[in-house]
């Protein structure tokens, strides 16, 4: 298998709300959209981000009830601290909830802010001084 991840599909219980929170306050144009059913957004060349509606991604799973998202974040780092506090600040104002502000992180000299979209899935917004993002979205850790 060759060392790539293509899709990350994640259930949300409102889907109308993930709509309005990524595409209508974010700016995130939708690669396709499923009223009802699913929504998917390009996040970096090769990668897809969807979001099932959660009764519907259970049923496709082969489960009686839905599931939420629990013990993942998807993370975002920016330029500076400025940076983590804009779009936690971007991220609230689209109706996010903003789990933990903008702060020190507890290693690596990592500030980093963690914000909850509306069906509860989990972004860290971070600069980390010790790791690099290029334009293309490849990340250099260390």
């Amino acid at each position: 298998m060759d060392q790539h991840v293509h899709v990350v599909t994640l259930a949300t219980p409102d889907l109308d709300a993930a709509r309005a929170f990524y595409a209508g306050g974010l700016g995130w144009e939708p690669l396709l959209d499923v009223p009802g059913e699913i929504l998917f957004f390009r996040i970096a060349s090769g990668t897809v981000l969807g979001l099932f509606e959660a009764a519907k991604f259970a049923a496709d799973l082969g489960l009686p009830a839905p599931v939420a998202p629990a013990g993942v974040t998807l993370a975002h780092n920016v330029a500076d601290p400025d940076g983590v506090r804009r779009l936690t600040a971007e991220m609230a104002a689209a109706g996010g909830t903003v789990l933990t502000p903008p702060q020190d992180g507890a290693f690596g000299g990592v500030f980093h802010a963690l914000v909850a979209d509306p069906g509860g899935i989990v972004w860290e917004i971070a600069h980390n001084p010790g790791w690099r993002v290029d334009d293309d979205g490849t990340v250099h850790l260390g």
